[in-house]
């Protein structure tokens, strides 16, 4: 089980979280609380593991509670406003949920923390190597292994929303479902045709052509928002520019 808490300042916003937090078998409620020292205590303490946390707290902000609490628990930020985004992501923060959230983008996001929490198992690296040989020219699909040894799965370049690394795991997240397979991002990288997938983070591969808006350093993909890194900014913005 993973414990977890619900920090925020408005107390229905604690409780639609804990709504969704009951309904997951993996995920074990600790508390709701809208004191955020509260919270911080619980976490130093060792009582959790996971934190839903709101941004906009009135005596301890989100991204002051992350500097505190430094990598003691992972946390998923919650806010209605999407441009602390890029700050949530600066300190290693899981995932970042929109107001209102609703149950498919929260299950979305606590997914990535149970692959965390229970990895899949790892497969031999000849295994691995099977799915990263070049593609016949004009493919559009791909196959990956999945969580079990002879399990394979189709996945259409035209489906792939963005890849998110996870160590020695990815996700690939596609409009109907998440993809785990035992891969790094950067094998993922050289695999994928380069005119249709960018890597814009440490740890995201986004679709190029899947983008609804770019803002600052923040890239809009349906709800979901993906942070451009430092490294890959410049490079980025010039592949943008050169799009007909």
């Amino acid at each position: 089980m993973i414990r977890c808490i619900a920090v925020d300042d408005e107390a229905y916003a604690s409780e639609i979280l804990a709504t969704h937090i009951r309904k997951l078998p993996f995920l074990e409620l600790i508390a709701t609380t809208t004191n955020a020292f509260e919270a911080l205590t619980m976490v130093q303490e060792g009582k959790v593991d996971l934190v839903f946390l709101d941004i906009q707290m009135p005596e301890l902000t989100g991204i002051q509670f992350l500097k505190i609490c430094g990598h003691k628990c992972k946390v998923i930020l919650t806010t209605a406003y999407p441009e602390y985004a890029l700050d949530g992501f600066e300190h290693d923060v899981i995932d970042y949920l929109l107001k209102p959230i609703s149950f498919e983008r929260f299950y979305k996001a606590v997914q990535k923390v149970e692959v965390l929490f229970h990895p899949p198992a790892p497969v031999a690296e000849s295994e691995n190597m099977a799915l990263l040989q070049t593609p016949t020219a004009g493919t559009d699909y791909m196959f990956i292994k999945g969580e079990s040894k002879n399990k394979f799965i189709k996945v259409s370049y035209d489906d792939i929303l963005y890849i998110e690394g996870l160590k020695n795991y990815i996700s690939i997240f596609t409009a109907e479902e998440r993809i785990i397979t035992y891969l790094t991002l950067r094998e993922m990288e050289l695999y994928l045709p380069k005119t249709r997938f960018y890597r814009v983070h440490k740890s995201y591969i986004i679709a190029i052509d899947k983008i609804r808006m770019i803002d600052g350093n923040s890239i809009f993909i349906k709800e979901n928002i993906i942070p451009v890194g430092e490294t890959y900014r410049d490079e980025f913005f010039k592949v943008i520019r050169e799009i007909k």
